[in-house]
Parts: C-alpha cells; sequence; structure tokens
C-alpha cells in the first residue's frame, strides 16, 4: 500500500565450504569484483565444486555496512564457458546489477571459434525456446582448415540473454562453435579441449560509483593454439 517498512534478516548461516580453486581476478573493489572463470565449473548449485564455493578464498570481503556474508555471482556462465563473471559484495550491489541485467545496461562481448567461413558481420536473431533473441557478430579472422575446409573467429556481442543463445543461434547460423557437444557437429570436438566460447569484455556504469567501466580480458590460450596449428597443418599440406 506504500509507506511500509520492509526489514530484511539475515540468516545465521554459515558461509559454504571454500573450493580451493585459484582464480583470476581482473577487478575488485568494496562493492563488486570481476573474476575469469575458467572453463569446465560451474558458477553455482549444489555441488561443491563451483565458482561460487571457489570466491570465498580468492575475494575479500566489504567493509561497507551492508557487506555480504559472503560475496556472489551476479549472472551466469555455461560451465564449459570461460571468461568475465561479475560477484557482488554488499547487498546494494547485489540488488542493483541485478535489475541491470535486467534492463540490458550490462554490455557483453563473447570471442569463439566456429566451424566454417562467417559473413564479414551480421545478426542473428532465430527465437530460442519460442522467445525473441538477438546476437550481433564481427568475423575477426577466417583460415583454411584440413579438417574443416575452413574456421572462423568471431566476436559476439548478445543483445538478449537466453539460456545457450550464442551457442543455439551459431549451431542454426549453420556455424557451431568448435568443441561443442550439445549443438555442434559430430565428432568434432577435439579431445579435451572443451567448448572454444568466451567472455572477453563487459561495459557497464558501476552500480555504487556510476564510473564507467570497460574490462577486457584475452581469450584463453587454447584459442591461439588452434588457429596456428591448423594453419601449420593446411601450409604443410599445401606446400
Amino acid at each position: 500500500k506504500g509507506g511500509e517498512k520492509i526489514q530484511l534478516l539475515e540468516s545465521d548461516v554459515n558461509p559454504p565450504k571454500a573450493y580451493n580453486l585459484k582464480l583470476e581476478v581482473i577487478f575488485e573493489d568494496e562493492y563488486l569484483a570481476v573474476i575469469n572463470k575458467p572453463a569446465g565449473i560451474t558458477v553455482s548449485g549444489n555441488q561443491f565444486r563451483t565458482i561460487q564455493n571457489a570466491l570465498i578464498g580468492n575475494l575479500k570481503l566489504s567493509n561497507e555496512a551492508d557487506a555480504l556474508r559472503w560475496v556472489k555471482p551476479v549472472h551466469r556462465l555455461d560451465s564449459p564457458t570461460s571468461g568475465l563473471l561479475i560477484v557482488a559484495k554488499t547487498a546494494k550491489t547485489l540488488v542493483k546489477l541485478g535489475q541491470m541485467f535486467e534492463q540490458k545496461l550490462i554490455q557483453k562481448k563473447y570471442q569463439a571459434i566456429v566451424i566454417g567461413e562467417t559473413p564479414e558481420t551480421g545478426s542473428i536473431d532465430f527465437l530460442v525456446e519460442g522467445l525473441a533473441s538477438k546476437t550481433d557478430y564481427v568475423t575477426l579472422k577466417t583460415i583454411n582448415s584440413l579438417k574443416n575446409e575452413q574456421l572462423s573467429l568471431v566476436e559476439l556481442a548478445p543483445k538478449t540473454g537466453r539460456t545457450h543463445q550464442i551457442r543455439i543461434h551459431l549451431s542454426q547460423l549453420g556455424f557451431p562453435i568448435m568443441g561443442d557437444k550439445l549443438y555442434g557437429k559430430e565428432g568434432e570436438v577435439l579431445a579435451g579441449k572443451g567448448l572454444f566460447l568466451t567472455a572477453v569484455e563487459l561495459q557497464f556504469l558501476h552500480p555504487i560509483t556510476n564510473k564507467d567501466l570497460i574490462i577486457k580480458n584475452a581469450a584463453p590460450h587454447k584459442f591461439d593454439s588452434l588457429i596456428e596449428r591448423e594453419q601449420r597443418r593446411w601450409e604443410k599440406y599445401n606446400s
């Protein structure tokens, strides 16, 4: 009705048991942090081996009055996807960042290696689970490949946040991501190499200081290794 006072009483629960995993911290202040999530680990869930549990030993607790008892990821990345992940350290930050994601005020960029020769630029707007979805992309590089004919390195900017959106969109367009067991081509998964999809850039206004943040991270070494190896094999075969 208006005028009511809503008070949240945090239950006296011990923080989860810390998962001993060294994480690369890209940015950190009293309110939030951005870490480089390794591939192959879920962000949160009932299991012990999660980023949520690993954060405990990698980030400092905030000194602010509304500091969270333990820091919390604000969004998700698929288990096989690596890259930039935002973590809240205070209650106000957690709420504000959640609202910013809902209002699409946080811009994200990804890089992927896909099978095929992608156009220079484009937008993908196939429905995902019946919902409107859009992903813009730019091709950074295309190389010849003995096994796949061509491989392309693409940069992607999702405008909506559907589950597995980028993976589904690229697969439906005919350029599945290398290593994608769910939406890729059978037999095109490189043993032990995982999914070639990574979050490389975040741009947003800091929810507390209003400072414009642009946080970037290079793609994992395996991206360059795959491209260099495929180029060498092609050149050697055609020399």
